[in-house]
């Protein structure tokens, strides 16, 4: 008996040869690389400027994302497109996407909030074949790594966002030699204890990116 595609964790049958971003969206629709796609309102892809010179990815869709079926729309991403224009970066010139395009979460009841879950690993890995034709396409001259998920996605699983905030690293990623400039995820600003000295950080580390990019 064979399996279901899901099965298989890998988005790689489902991601077009040759499509530009409009068709990749089209196809990502379509994605039965995991398992996530079944409790998900709707795939979640990137958005933005076709050529940005900076590409910003996240960890993975959220509550308001997965209803609106875009990226970076809620509490987290206004946040984050003010601290992009503090830092000197043009939200409307960058490309938004996650390294995972579903909303993975828990909900203790039917109609009660639903609670965003850290994707797997093997999620991550699942769902690199959509991250990898965006990069293709978009060709950024920098990636902003919002957070420790997208850092291991990116970077590998020992990545410790810790470590490298506020620094340009140079890696090859999917085959590609990338720049690219680590900083929180704008969400643990909204969670943090002192917000705006977590906020401030942010702005510093996006800083870092605006001067890589000048």
């Amino acid at each position: 008996m064979s399996t279901a595609p899901e099965e298989q964790y890998t988005a790689e049958p489902f991601v077009p040869d040759g499509a530009d971003l409009d068709g990749l969206r089209r196809a990502a629709g379509e994605c039965r690389g995991c398992p996530l796609h079944r409790d998900a309102t709707q795939t979640v892809f990137g958005a933005g400027d076709a050529r940005a010179r900076v590409m910003l990815v996240g960890e993975q869709p959220g509550d308001q994302e997965d209803r609106q079926g875009k990226p970076f729309v809620g509490p987290a991403g206004k946040l984050l497109d003010r601290a992009l224009a503090e830092a000197g970066i043009d939200p409307g010139e960058a490309y938004v996407t996650n390294a995972v395009k579903h909303f993975k979460f828990t909900q203790a009841e039917p109609r009660k909030r639903r609670i965003h879950k850290a994707p797997s690993l093997r999620e991550m890995t699942a769902c690199g074949p959509w991250l990898a034709a965006e990069l293709a396409l978009v060709e950024p001259e920098l990636i902003v790594v919002l957070g420790a998920t997208a850092g291991k996605a990116l970077l590998g699983s020992s990545f410790r966002v810790g470590e490298v905030r506020g620094t340009v690293l140079e890696r090859e990623i999917h085959g590609r030699a990338e720049r690219l400039v680590p900083t929180v995820h704008p969400s643990s600003v909204l969670r943090a204890d002192d917000r705006e000295g977590a906020y401030q950080g942010l702005v510093a580390d996006l800083k870092v990116a605006a001067r890589a990019l000048s």
